[in-house]
């Protein structure tokens, strides 16, 4: 199948308000706009159609003619790519890729845009521009007109131009011609471009590379893999939408979590869980801007819940409503439909939210150095939230896998509300109001005493995934990372033991085992193999965790990333990508397993 072509081996690029994915070959695949959430003008992640198939849609290629060798990588600390590729004569040539992100006139300049630089390096190259653009879910040809100066496409949400040096007609004809000298391209807003394009590109490159190197030089990272945190730390940035501070799960949508499974979800959408864990993780490196950013959205979302049930998920703007349907023009991941479009979790009850608002949130009211700390008022918003932590910590759920035919009271969501509740007993501390504080630990402590009695199974010494019956999940190993549980407690090793027994799988780690909606799980889900090293690492086990996690940083794709899923017998990747829970689990466990810079000096 030609489909069979398409890989997760991809190099993400963005300014926080837009990006793509560039495959192995230097084509852009995959890009939506105006936002992360938008309609894909580049697809072809999604199609099965050769690249040479004159109907092959949704990409962006600049390819040399005869090339045999192609190398990549990002300029240090950026995202921004280079692309080599190089023929058998000697003839090479380089593409950066990029999205322009520095500041500008006092503020930060991330337009809708994509630029490409082609530069050539050695001999004579002849080179091919082959730009095909998707609009509407690749449901209807979009319109191109070729003035002198730029190409201009007229998509369905909003009409796009490419402003450059190169030749337009022989783009337009996707003809081989000579490179000679450096070529630009600005794929923007329908907008004139105001100043000499050449200069105006490379001075956004400049500055671009200037601002992200300021930006990784202000975290605290450990002195042991630091590629990899960095690279994960970039990452994490670019899968937040500054404008509003809101945190996607993953860049793509609708990458099986194992071949032809139907498990194909839109994860461009704002997880309340998974933008805890990411905020938490860039935390530990000092990366307050992000978290700075996301508390601004969360308590727009606090208020518009005004006491009420707050959704497991948003969109990056707020919006509430992600109506879930699928694009029939696509056919999916290597043929793998359906593409999804939208996320119906969105109508789910899941419980956990609440302790993971309360969770990002309490740091508001500790931390001097943030520019805006928590006050009062926040708190007293805030309660609201803990009041209902306090009333369903023990109802039924949907849980964190986002079961959707079946509802259990979850041990984690339990855990979670607890968890709610204990922080803002810190928060009220803080705040130096002693009754608050009083009243949230004492509720606390009646959860924790009802969670264990309820949870706890005496004949496999392991605590339950649920309260109903005697089942494993791999979200309990976060009991630790809670504080719910220490790791010397004989209930929580009892269930370690219980759930490596029951999930583990050589070196990964399943979700859980039990039939699902979809049957039984096949691939391992990458966070919760990196939950059990943490947990590792703290029973005692510290060369056993060392080991396994050198062995999850082979997983990594070339651009030092992971995606969700993982299978245990091919290593393969699957699922969406790149995915803020894998890459918040290489910066959780780099900072806590890396010897300490004391004794690296």
């Amino acid at each position: 199948m030609a489909g069979a072509a398409r890989s997760l081996d991809l190099w993400p690029i963005g300014n926080c308000q837009a990006s793509a994915l560039i495959d192995r070959k230097g084509r852009m695949v995959w890009g939506c706009v105006p936002r992360v959430d938008g309609d894909p003008v580049f697809s072809a992640l999604l199609d099965d159609k050769d690249w040479d198939d004159p109907q092959a849609r949704g990409f962006w290629a600049i390819e040399l003619e005869d090339c045999v060798s192609v190398e990549q990588s990002y300029l240090r600390n950026t995202p921004i790519l280079v692309t080599r590729q190089a023929d058998a004569q000697g003839n090479a040539i380089e593409i950066f890729d990029f999205c322009p992100r520095h500041k500008h006139k006092g503020r930060m300049y991330r337009p809708v845009a994509f630029i490409r630089i082609v530069r050539p390096v050695a001999g004579s190259p002849r080179i091919r521009v082959r730009l095909r653009p998707t609009t509407n879910w690749n449901n209807e040809p979009v319109p191109i007109n070729y003035g002198s100066n730029h190409i201009r496409m007229v998509l369905s949400y909003m009409a796009m131009r490419v402003s450059t040096n190169a030749p337009i007609g022989l783009i337009a004809q996707e003809s081989w011609f000579r490179l000679e000298q450096d070529m630009h391209f600005f794929m923007g807003p329908d907008e004139g471009f105001s100043d000499a394009l050449r200069p105006a590109i490379e001075r956004m490159l400049e500055d671009t590379i200037e601002e992200w190197r300021l930006w990784v030089r202000g975290l605290a990272i450990p002195p042991e893999w630091q590629e990899a945190v960095i690279r994960s730390a970039i990452t994490l940035k670019l899968c937040q939408h500054e404008e509003t501070g809101a945190i996607v799960a993953a860049l793509t949508t609708s990458i099986p979590e194992h071949a032809d499974s139907g498990r194909n979800w839109d994860y461009r959408y704002c997880w309340v869980r998974d933008a805890y864990y990411t905020v938490e993780a860039l935390n530990r490196l000092g990366a307050l801007d992000v978290l700075e950013s996301y508390l601004v959205y969360l308590r727009n979302i606090v208020d518009d819940a005004k006491g009420g049930h707050i959704q497991p998920l948003y969109d990056v703007r707020g919006n509430a409503t992600l109506t879930e349907w699928e694009a029939q023009s696509l056919p999916g991941y290597r043929g793998m439909g359906p593409v999804r479009v939208g996320n119906a979790a969105y109508e789910q009850v899941q419980h956990d939210a609440y302790g993971q608002i309360v969770l990002s949130s309490v740091q508001g009211f500790i931390d001097q150095r943030l520019l805006r700390m928590a006050g009062h008022a926040d708190f007293e918003a805030l309660e609201a939230v803990g009041e209902r932590a306090w009333a369903v910590y023990d109802k039924p759920d949907a849980g964190l896998w986002e079961l959707r035919t079946r509802a259990h009271v979850h041990s984690y969501s339990a855990v979670m509300c607890w968890a709610a509740c204990d922080r803002l007993a810190h928060a009220a501390t803080a705040l130096d109001l002693p009754v608050r504080a009083g009243l949230w630990q004492n509720r606390a402590e009646t959860m924790k005493a009802h969670i264990l009695d309820a949870a706890w199974r005496s004949d496999s010494n392991a605590i339950s995934a649920n309260f109903e019956d005697d089942s494993r999940d791999a979200s309990l190993l976060q009991l630790l990372d809670l504080r719910f549980l220490t790791a010397d407690d004989p209930m929580f090793q009892g269930t370690l033991a219980a759930l490596e027994a029951d999930l583990r799988r050589g070196n990964d780690m399943l979700r859980y085992s039990a039939p699902d909606d979809f049957g039984e799980p096949v691939t391992a889900f990458n966070v919760c193999t990196f939950w059990l090293i943490e947990a590792l690492h703290r029973s005692g086990r510290q060369e056993e965790a060392r080991t396994l996690f050198e062995e999850m940083l082979t997983r990594r794709t070339a651009a030092g990333l992971l995606s969700e899923d993982i299978d245990p017998v091919t290593g393969e990747l699957w699922g969406n990508y790149p995915q803020t829970y894998s890459l918040v689990g290489i910066i959780n466990c780099a900072v806590l397993l890396s010897k300490p810079w004391s004794m690296m000096r």
